[in-house]
């Protein structure tokens, strides 16, 4: 018997891997998209009904009378597009984001600031547009999404990177590596935690959902890569999978105007959701490990340079102002060269006797085997 599936979207960074996945599956695969990004990763015999996703009418006037076994829908409008298939699809599965939490993308929502940390599926959602406009939307969007597919199964994405990503941050780093940059400006030391996506492994996550229709009826998941990185490490694993050595330098948040785009948010606070629902129901797992995911893309971002000033840098605001750069370096450790260590009325400050770390205190047992 036929199983035939419709992916609402399927050409961007992770659609392929979503469509090939169904095909592996067995599935006779449909995309529905614009029509304006074909991908060579897609086979041959997966048709392409070419209409804009984001107009009710003309989805309507595409599909006409059909049906579908499984419908993934990633892009257009997407409460919209979850009415249409009402009653036509089997499992329907859709798409959004994190931004529909309370405090993702404004972190003083919270006293003190802070995206709680991690924030799992019944976490605070956007209830008032003041709050955040575009939060709200996504929230209110995933209510509907439910009211007309009670049984769909709904993710919550992450910012997602790897090839094609039209807001790479990942370019931040390659574009100077590539520049012949030995050093970058973080903000505290790098040391934000952020949950991302790579391309295979959210794909990954939405059919481990085909395969488990039944556990994963009316549930809603976070999915993001296990293992979350800080701007440091990020920066450290791209420039050694690259060969290069980048001096990492430290300012102060107030003045790391350099780091913010890579930052992607007025604030050093970390966004971290919860995995456990997603790994406890379905088995997940990343497909690729963070660290490689991360040498993956920048070496595809390194061979596909983006244009300066082209789309993706003007996504990412970053100038790329390497003068401007240097100037501030140099004014911090100018400034932080005056400053001297005070004369304490006892000890220095230490780590506390807790700490049996490196520099921390002696063994008392030295003899210990």
């Amino acid at each position: 018997m036929t199983r035939r599936a419709l992916v609402i979207g399927g050409t961007g960074p992770s659609g392929p891997h979503v469509v090939n996945g169904l095909v592996d599956r067995g599935f006779e695969t449909a995309i529905l998209h614009s029509g304006n990004h074909e991908r060579p990763e897609i086979p041959d015999a997966v048709e392409h009904i070419h209409t804009d996703a984001y107009d009710p009418d003309k989805v309507r006037a595409a599909l006409g009378d059909r049906t579908f076994d499984v419908c993934i829908a990633t892009y257009g409008r997407l409460r919209a597009n979850a009415e249409i298939t009402a009653g036509r699809v089997g499992q329907f599965i859709s798409v959004g984001g994190f931004p529909g939490y309370r405090g993702y993308m404004n972190a003083p929502l919270f006293d003190p600031p802070g995206f709680p940390t991690p924030t799992r599926e019944d976490g605070e959602q956007i209830r008032d547009p003041a709050e955040d406009e575009k939060g709200f939307r996504i929230a209110r969007t995933e209510e509907r999404v439910f009211d007309a597919q009670p049984d769909a199964t709904h993710f919550r994405y992450p910012w997602v990177y790897g090839p094609r990503q039209p807001a790479p941050r990942e370019w931040c780093i390659v574009r100077r590596i590539l520049d012949g940059r030995d050093r970058i400006i973080v903000a505290d030391d790098g040391l934000s935690l952020s949950s991302f996506g790579f391309t295979e492994n959210v794909a990954h996550a939405l059919l481990l959902a085909v395969d488990q229709p039944e556990k994963a009826r009316g549930r809603v998941y976070n999915v993001a890569d296990q293992e979350v990185l800080s701007i440091r490490q990020v920066i450290e694993v791209i420039a050694k999978s690259m060969g290069h050595t980048l001096d990492v330098v430290s300012l102060p948040w107030e003045i790391a105007w350099p780091a913010r785009p890579i930052v992607g948010q007025p604030w050093t606070t970390h966004r971290i959701v919860s995995t456990a629902r997603i790994e406890q129901e379905l088995g997940y797992r990343d497909k690729v490990p963070p660290k490689e995911a991360l040498a993956l893309t920048a070496r595809w971002l390194a061979e596909n340079r983006p244009a300066p000033g082209g789309p993706e840098e003007m996504v990412m605001q970053d100038p790329f102002d390497y003068a401007a750069e240097d100037r501030l370096i140099e004014q911090w450790r100018d400034a932080v060269s005056k400053v001297a260590e005070p004369s304490w009325a006892g000890e220095a400050p230490g780590y506390g006797l807790a700490y049996s770390g490196p520099g921390g205190r002696e063994r008392t047992n030295k003899n210990f085997r």
